[in-house]
């Protein structure tokens, strides 16, 4: 059975808590990381959700904070959903690879927080992301299943990979312009999964809202690559320890889009390098859909039947 957990902070004091009804009933166990609590604390959670939540805090009497700490590491997927190859001017049937790129990790932030456009940035994008977060050190080659899923995986959590495409892409910048502090938000918990909750993961839908109005609503059904074959690929490249951050890509739907005239592309290839730069970016600059300061951003992820429910962010954009 799914648990949240979340991270928090009340009188100055930081903790864990099982999230249910509204309400936080603290964990006993102090875990300074993300990595800490899945080591030591999942245990004290689950005996908790079992023994019942009556006797809990109201969520609104806590400030939630990151459940994934800024000393894991945060990995990502990009162009990793069908409608969001089709929207960046891929053609599905010719993605042969999967794009894998790092953001800092002091880039994330709490799920609530006011994200800051830095001053020189003009295109400000989201990227709605569902979180895998690691439950077991790797340090070798795996082969990860569904079946075996949750050998690796502990909980899934809502991140919002936001992005300065004036900076991403002119400069050819996936992690300068993805890793301002701030640029991702994560939370507002982590929902500890079992091994009965993974057959529920692609019925997840990812919804994001600028100021009420839709703008990504997809299932995590149309993810290109699929979390196990991510998982068994990345395991022959790198390290990964308890607690750690994969963001598995966004659906299609953000600001950013690919011209739509073939003929423009073409044109584009045959324009000096820094004049089609100064072109894009003027062009965007008057497309409403990049974010402004004063722009709130609203995130869920659920299964329709709420049996996984990673829960809701809220940021509002402020100008640095």
């Amino acid at each position: 059975m799914a648990i949240n957990v979340a991270r928090y902070e009340l009188n100055g004091n930081i903790g864990w808590g099982v999230v249910a009804d509204g309400g936080l009933t603290p964990l006993v166990g102090t875990y300074e990381t993300t990595g800490d609590f899945i080591r030591d604390g999942r245990a004290e959670a689950r005996n908790i959700a079992a023994a019942g939540t009556e006797n809990n805090i109201p969520l609104d009497h806590v400030t939630l904070l990151s459940p994934v700490t800024q000393n894991q590491q945060y990995v990502c997927q990009g162009t990793n959903y069908v409608s969001h190859l089709v929207e960046s001017g891929i053609d599905p049937k010719t993605q042969t690879f999967n794009m894998i790129f790092r953001k800092a990790s002091s880039c994330i932030a709490p799920p609530n927080t006011d994200v800051i456009r830095p001053a020189h940035v003009k295109l400000l994008d989201y990227e709605l992301e569902l979180g895998l977060v690691f439950g077991k050190k790797i340090d070798g080659p795996v082969h990860v299943t569904w079946d075996n899923l949750t050998n690796y995986v502990a909980a899934l959590v809502v991140n919002n990979d936001i992005s300065a495409r004036d900076v991403q892409l002119p400069q050819w910048q996936f992690y300068k312009g993805k890793s301002y502090r701030t640029f991702g938000p994560t939370g507002p918990w982590l929902t500890l999964i079992d091994q009965d909750d993974v057959k529920q993961i692609p019925k997840l839908r990812l919804q994001l809202f600028v100021n009420g109005k839709g703008r990504q609503d997809a299932l995590a059904d149309d993810l290109f690559f699929q979390p196990p074959e991510t998982l068994t690929e990345l395991s022959d490249v790198q390290d990964f320890a308890e607690g750690d951050l994969l963001a598995t890509g966004t659906p299609g739907g953000v600001a950013m889009q690919a011209p739509k005239s073939k003929l423009l592309m073409f044109m584009s290839k045959l324009i000096p390098e820094a004049k089609k730069w100064e072109i894009f970016i003027n062009k965007n600059v008057s497309n409403p859909d990049f974010l402004k300061p004063g722009d709130v951003i609203q995130s869920r992820i659920a299964t329709e039947d709420g049996s996984l429910d990673l829960g809701t962010q809220a940021n509002k954009i402020v100008q640095g």
